[in-house]
This record gives C-alpha cells, structure tokens and sequence, in this order.
C-alpha cells in the first residue's frame, strides 16, 4: 500500500502525516455517531418540523465552530490545515451518515421521515462544517 503523505523525493500527495489522518478518519466516525445519537434524542421533540428545523440549522452553525478547532487540535494540525483536516473529517462522517441512512436508518429513529430529516441535518452541518474551516483557514506566517 502505498503511503499518501511520505517524505520520499516525490511529491507528497497530503500536506499532513499518516497518522494525523488516520486521526482525522476515526473523528469523523465519532463525530457522525455524536450528532446521530444526539438527533436520536432530539427527533421525537420535533426538530425536523417547522420553524424547529430552521433554529436546528441556525443552531448548527455557531455549535459547529468548537469542533473546527477540536478537530485541529486532536490531528495537531497547522491553522494552514484547518480546511484540509475539517474535509477528511466531514467527508467519513458523510460516508458513516450514507452507510446508515442505506442499510440501517433506524439508528436516528422511528420512520423515514426522522431517518430523512437527521440525514438532511447531519449533511447541513457537513455543509456549515467545511464552510467555516474556508473561513477559518490562516496560511503561516513568513
């Protein structure tokens, strides 16, 4: 297997270490299980209805920000790596959310629209998540 990110004289095809995204991999999985338990919870409160799904999506924007900065911090990456690092987590929670919407919908609840409503939630913070890395994305100094 050919390693992504090695230090040999050919171009390196990441800017970051193996095990940074590995770390990166296993975040987006704990991350999607994060927000799948949590609109689990939040589902039957009618989250998805009405006007409660427009404060669910604003609500995901400011409560997206900490974990940009979670994200950098657990991989140890660079500022200049923010959207790189927030790309790799977002899209394995993407892959983990199309895996459980397919074969088991019923982790986020009864019904399809519950089902259809996390997914649609979990793909807007996917959205917001790579959105704000652009804007918090610093190239270093010098």
């Amino acid at each position: 297997m050919t390693d992504l990110t090695s230090t040999s004289s050919t171009r390196n095809w990441l800017p970051i270490t193996t095990p940074q995204v590995l770390k990166l991999l296993a975040t987006g999985v704990a991350l999607w299980l994060l927000a799948a338990v949590l609109l689990r919870l939040l589902g039957p409160l009618g989250i998805y209805e009405g006007s409660a799904r427009l404060w669910t999506y604003v609500l995901i924007i400011p409560g997206t920000v900490p974990f940009i900065y979670l994200v950098r911090w657990i991989a140890r990456l660079g500022p200049e790596h923010t959207v790189l690092g927030v790309a790799i987590v977002t899209a394995m929670a993407i892959v983990c959310d199309g895996i459980a919407l397919a074969w088991a919908p019923e982790i986020y609840g009864e019904g399809l629209a519950t089902a259809a409503g996390a997914g649609a939630t979990i793909l807007w913070g996917a959205g917001v998540g790579i959105f704000l890395a652009c804007l918090l994305n610093r190239q270093p100094v010098g």
